[in-house]
């Protein structure tokens, strides 16, 4: 089945008012892309789930998408803050998101559980801190084989899970090299899957090394087509990562009139991607594009 589609397309049939979302991916394949086509659309009353939510889920925040964040750590990685998220965490904000935290372990063991279609998972967690005091979602139960007391958490099926890959099929077979987040335990546990890519490659071409197929397109709703879908964040084998946009965005998050400003101009003030793209400086796209390292093939022949 040809499953693609516009990114606006895309968001439009997966992501509604009231959502629960993940846009998956640890500094690698995060998709900016789509984060940004949910601010154009609009879009409210989210519950954003991520381990590591980051800068796409601040501009997310900004735009007053968010209603509650899920997640177990935040910042803008190696500079500092998410500042939009620092304004609605503070006890005298009246924009005030709930928020629910756990560890990277417990908050992937919610998603470990869903994609194995437990209802939760136990680990030998939070006895150190007080994470579990304050998060009566985590709770215990008693080990029939050791007697031990175990954390448990509960499974999480998040409505829309948004992937980038480096490349797929029409059908949404899709396929990942380096740095690996979530992104097989998020699509599992999704109840829609958009994979977003950077090539769209015949089917003979996944089936010829079929290893690197992380999501079945048999569990793929929608596929889209997005070259530079994740700058700032980086993609392995296409291009780097714009840490000069990272230290910069310290300064532009800060203010509320700065923030504002940056979003009018990159995400409202333009149709899509390829608008974003035409609005970053001469050259960049080329200085951040990655030289060939072309791993030699192998022999799957019987």
């Amino acid at each position: 089945m040809n499953k693609l589609c516009s990114m606006r397309e895309a968001i439009s049939a997966s992501v509604k008012h009231g959502s629960s979302l993940v846009i998956d991916g640890f500094t690698h394949l995060i998709c900016f892309a789509a984060g940004h086509e949910i601010i154009r659309q609009g879009i409210k009353g989210l519950t954003a789930i991520r381990l590591t939510p980051d800068l796409v889920y601040d501009q997310l925040i900004e735009a007053g998408a968010v209603r509650k964040l899920v997640f177990s750590w935040a910042g803008n990685p190696g500079v500092g803050s998410l500042h939009a998220l620092r304004r609605r965490s503070e006890a005298s904000s009246s924009e005030r998101l709930e928020l629910e935290e756990y560890s990277h372990f417990g908050l992937l063991s919610r998603l470990l559980a869903a994609s194995a279609g437990l209802p939760f998972w136990p680990l030998s967690n939070y006895q150190g801190g007080d994470i579990a005091r304050v998060n009566p979602s985590i709770k215990t139960v008693r080990c029939p084989y050791t007697g031990r007391e175990l954390a448990t958490v509960p499974a999480l099926h998040p409505d829309v899970a948004i992937i980038h890959c480096q490349r797929a099929d029409a059908e949404g077979n899709a396929q990942v090299w380096g740095l690996l987040g979530s992104q097989k335990e998020v699509a599992f546990a999704a109840r829609k899957v958009v994979v977003v890519a950077e090539e769209i490659v015949p089917t003979e071409l996944i089936r010829e090394d079929p290893n690197r197929t992380l999501v079945p397109g048999i569990i793929v709703s929608h596929v889209v087509h997005e070259p530079w879908g994740c700058h700032p964040s980086f993609v392995q084998g296409f291009h780097d990562r714009d840490n000069d946009f990272y230290v910069k965005w310290e300064d532009i998050s800060r203010q509320p009139e700065t923030y504002r400003a940056w979003l009018e101009e990159f995400v409202y003030g333009v149709k899509d991607r390829q608008g974003y793209l035409s609005r970053l400086e001469t050259g960049l796209l080329d200085k951040l594009r990655a030289k060939a390292r072309v791993c030699a093939g192998v022999d799957y022949g019987y």
